[in-house]
């Protein structure tokens, strides 16, 4: 899956919410980022969770403006479904991110305008000689 990334500005910032699971403590804080639709701003809620994700958003206020990268996530309750847009890095607009060993690289790009470095063709004297087709596969 490509990488998932949003500009826009923080909006509102909710209350934490910490808790106890089978796996230990927790602790989350949503926030809400407005970014362009098209030529209408729209709203998404995203979801900062761990301790980590958490101070990393508390670098930042309402009102500033930050690129979320983020991952999808569903799951099904009681024949429900419920969405959960977890933030894995949050960055200043207009500023490139430290690229990190987990962080999805970019695909490098295509430069169209240049001429290729081909090697040339094979010639007659490249391919290998032919043999006895008793050793061959069946597949």
């Amino acid at each position: 899956m490509p990488a998932l990334e949003l500009e826009g500005k923080i909006t509102r910032k909710e209350a934490k919410q910490s808790g106890q699971s089978a796996r230990g403590s927790w602790v989350k804080q949503d926030f809400i980022l407005e970014y362009q639709d098209g030529n209408f701003p729209a709203d998404v809620c995203f979801t900062a969770f761990g301790n980590e994700k958490v101070a990393e958003l508390d670098r930042y206020q309402v009102g500033d403006e930050v690129k979320v990268s983020f991952n999808l996530r569903a799951r099904e309750y009681n024949g429900r479904w419920y969405n959960d847009v977890r933030v894995w890095r949050i960055t200043p607009k207009n500023q490139a991110p430290v690229a990190s060993p987990a962080a999805p690289q970019p695909a490098p790009q295509a430069n169209y305008g240049a001429i290729p470095e081909q090697a040339p063709a094979p010639s007659i004297e490249d391919m290998p000689a032919e043999e006895d087709d008793t050793n061959d596969l069946p597949f």
